[in-house]
This record gives C-alpha cells, structure tokens and sequence, in this order.
C-alpha cells in the first residue's frame, strides 16, 4: 500500500505518519504505540489485508513498562523491569501533544479524522483499552495479545465507567499464551474474553480472534488484524 510518509519527535518520541498516497478528505487515523520499528510491517500487513483507507500514526521510542502501564505492578517474568505505571502520563502527552501535532501534518496533506482509535500489542494492547476508560479521544479501539492479565486491570474496568465506550473494540490472542504456569499469564484468556463482555454490556460492537501460536507469532499481521477490523465499518 503506497504512502506519503512524515517523521518528527515530540518529548522524545518518535512519530510516524502515514496515510495513502492521493488520498484527500476524511479518513480514519489510528494511533498505534510500538514496542520498536515505526510501524512499516504493520502498514504493509495492512495493504495485503486490503484495509479500508486510513492514517496510520505510529508512536515509537516508548518507554515500555513505564508508559504502557496503568499502574505499579508485579513484572509477568524476573527477566523484566518494574511495571512502573507511567501511562497516565503518556495518554496526556499523546492526547495533547502528539494526536494534534500529527493532525496538523495530515491536514497540510488534505486529510481530516473521520474518527480516531488506539491499537496496540502486548501491554499496549492493554493500553489501548485502558484510555476508554481514561479520555474520550478515541472512538474505536484494539488489543492485540493485549496484555489483560494485568494484577487489577479486571477489577478496574468493572468497577468504572469508560470515559468514551469505543463503538468498536477488537481483542485477540494467540492460542497457546494461557498454556503457561506462569501464575499471571495464565488467566490472559479468561481476562479477554472478560473484557470482551464487559466492553458489549456497555454498548461497544467487539470481536475476540484466536490467532495460532502463542504470544510471539507473526505480531505484526495480528495487530494489522486489529486495525483492519476497525475500519470494516
């Protein structure tokens, strides 16, 4: 899929744009935070699929565990970082700062929002869901491999309302990442599907897929996936 392409930094994070080359008017843009890369696979991913249209905005150089974590919390192995819980930080700095300033650059190329979602993997996924729950910014939202075992994520989400429930929400796994005895990854089928519930009981249109594999395979094709279905409709 050919794109007009524009890269600039805010605080540190590195910003790509994409949106299809010609393409003029209203479009969807989807924010899409990654744990490395500039989100080209997933573009890519995105053409072979035959997505409807969009803007693609992906947000590298993310602190991980600090910025896609809701709050501190007991690392899934003893080979990772603290869980931090800097994400309240980061959705005001995306929110404020990075959606307007790549808004701007895809209006100085003639493309407007016609809606606005979050995507992303692993703990971003968890992220991604999370902001329903924390700004009205976002109107549809994915979770691919989202990482819902998160110590507190369904006691949070059950005891609130989301700020904006997202007219679409997609959720996926791989098939094999509840086969673990790993005490916390264990239950992330369970929690997903969960969330899925409790995301329809308030309105949203959701979707769970079941991807082969586990949480590793072919990453970029499920969270392309994700973003597809956003924008089926």
């Amino acid at each position: 899929m050919g794109a007009s392409e524009e890269v600039f930094v805010i605080d540190g994070n590195t910003v790509t744009v994409r949106a299809p080359e010609g393409k003029k008017g209203a479009l969807p843009v989807v924010y899409l935070n990654v744990f490395q890369g500039d989100g080209a696979e997933v573009w890519e991913r995105l053409g072979e699929l035959d997505c409807a249209p969009l803007a693609l905005v992906a947000v590298g150089d993310i602190a991980w565990e600090r910025d896609m974590t809701p709050w501190p919390a007991e690392p899934a192995t003893r080979n990772e970082p603290p869980y931090e819980g800097g994400a309240t930080s980061y959705l005001q700095k995306l929110v404020g700062k990075i959606v307007p300033a790549a808004e701007e650059r895809l209006a100085g190329g003639g493309i407007t929002a016609a809606w606005r979602g979050i995507a992303g993997y692993s703990l971003a996924g968890l992220f991604s869901l999370w902001s329903c729950w924390q700004t009205d910014a976002f109107a549809r939202a994915a979770s691919a491999s989202g990482s819902l075992w998160y110590e507190g994520w369904l006691d949070y989400a059950a005891g609130r309302e989301p700020a904006r429930v997202p007219e679409r929400a997609y959720l996926s796994l791989g098939s094999k990442e509840h086969r673990t005895p790993n005490r916390l990854m264990r239950v992330v089928r369970d929690a997903t599907r969960a969330t899925e519930a409790l995301l329809a009981e308030h309105g949203a249109d959701t979707v769970f897929e079941l991807n082969p594999g586990n949480h590793f395979a072919q990453t970029d094709l499920r969270m392309a996936r994700g973003i597809a279905w956003l924008c089926g409709r």
